[in-house]
């Protein structure tokens, strides 16, 4: 490491990538508009000088392996006064150090690729159940049906829990508190009030604590995340409500995301959902398939691969340095704030030529062993990545194969834009007809 003396604070932007910021975001009323511009202006390393928040901003594959690999160790994820770690107080996403690894040790078996294969039935059944109330007289909006879906299949397959009776009662429960830990004014002033919220959260605690409740009454000696968490030394009530909460609000919302992009992204350009539909068509709607069947889907694995690139849910990766570090010869203070943009990353013309455009070609076996490999990283990289990276590449898989299937899809508008909430996700949705197939 360069001596911190000889090192220079990332630059701030000038005139002139202001105006630019500032005039993308007027034009498209979208904070990542403006992002981009000042990443064009300024390059991979940048700081963003608001009050109350001034983080330098890093883009690119060795950004990302540099935040999440090498210097993970002196970034840390717990911010003080932060919405998400208030919420999540120590759920596996928001802990560091010995700790969080523990915890993600003990929580690996029910995520384990080995499992993938018990979970399959219950994301066929809840996608059946979801869309059997989908009618060609009436639209629907995949964004809140994909929701549905998603908690459904989550708290069916991780926790051994029907959600079906709770989901009216606690929906918007659920959305509230969705919303409390989306980007807002308390990222640069942590402590402004936050009313409106308590009610909301505080259901969502009791619905938790009741499961986990009926779950030690009933025994814990199932293969699921719930009751594996019960039978670890050491776990008590608050401590797997965190986790409970964490896999619920996290694992389900970026499932929500990537099938209502996917979706959205089949229904406007026609010749990909004839494509795809023409792979899913081979397989027997009659019976759940098995793994060995969903990867031959390989149309469909370019499709969602290409959607997680354009429209990673988890768009931006926020770190606090524990200590001075140094970046391509940029000074980190210590306490700075660091944020990795997995959204610029993914539209690095020198990777992605003609980045705006959809191209499921891009996942080809030739061109994406051309690229860097922290060039893609919609589930963060190294040590920490998403723990549920093997369960939602089958869930989403699944969850499309049926409802193409099962359904002729029409997108009946394609103003959508993206919308930095807890996670990216298309606003103001994703409006379709759903039409039932005649395959008789």
């Amino acid at each position: 490491m360069l001596e911190q003396s000889l090192l220079s604070i990332p630059p701030v932007p000038g005139s002139i990538a202001g105006r630019s910021a500032l005039k993308a975001l007027l034009r498209q009323r979208n904070i990542l508009a403006a992002l981009e511009a000042l990443h064009l202006e300024m390059g991979d390393v940048f700081r963003i000088p608001l009050p109350g928040f001034n983080p330098i901003v890093l883009v690119g594959p060795e950004a990302n392996r540099f935040v999440t690999v090498t210097g993970r160790g002196d970034l840390r994820w717990q911010p003080e006064g932060d919405p998400v770690a208030n919420l999540l107080r120590q759920g596996l996403l928001v802990t560091d150090g010995e700790f969080h690894d523990t915890l993600r040790r003990n929580m690996t078996p029910p995520l384990h690729k080995h499992m993938l294969d018990s979970y399959v039935d219950s994301m066929w059944r809840r996608t059946d159940q979801v869309s059997s109330a989908w009618s060609s007289s009436r639209p629907v909006d995949m964004l809140v049906e994909m929701r549905k879906v998603a908690l459904l299949i989550l708290i069916d397959a991780l926790f051994k829990v029907d959600f079906s009776p709770d989901m009216q009662r606690l929906w918007n429960s659920i959305l509230k508190t969705l919303a409390y830990i989306s980007p807002g004014m308390w990222v640069i002033w942590p402590g402004i009030p936050r009313p409106g919220y308590r009610q909301a959260l505080q259901a969502m605690d009791r619905y938790l604590y009741q499961i986990i409740a009926a779950r030690r009454e009933a025994g814990s000696q199932g293969d699921d995340l719930l009751s594996l968490l019960i039978r670890t030394p050491g776990m008590s009530d608050g401590l797997i409500r965190d986790q409970l909460l964490t896999m619920l609000i996290a694992g389900h919302d970026t499932s929500t995301a990537l099938l209502a992009w996917s979706l959205y992204l089949l229904g406007k350009h026609p010749g990909e959902l004839k494509r795809v539909r023409a792979e899913v068509d081979q397989m027997d709607g009659r019976q759940p398939p098995n793994l060995e069947t969903v990867n031959r889907l390989e149309r469909m694995d370019q499709v969602i691969k290409e959607t997680l690139r354009l429209y990673p849910p988890i768009h931006i990766g926020n770190r606090r340095a524990a200590i001075d570090l140094e970046f391509k010869g940029y000074r980190i203070p210590a306490g700075t704030r660091v944020v990795y943009s997995i959204y610029l990353s993914h539209r690095q013309e020198k990777y992605w030529p003609d980045p705006q455009r959809f191209d499921p070609d891009r996942f080809s076996p030739e061109q994406s062993q051309a690229r860097p490999h922290y060039a893609y990283v919609p589930f963060g990289g190294g040590p920490r990545n998403c723990i549920g990276l093997a369960f939602a590449q089958v869930e989403v898989k699944i969850v499309l194969a049926r409802i193409l299937q099962n359904f002729d899809l029409e997108l009946l508008d394609t103003r959508v834009h993206p919308h930095m909430g807890a996670t990216l996700e298309p606003r103001p949705g994703v409006l379709m007809l759903a039409s039932p197939r005649n395959l008789h």
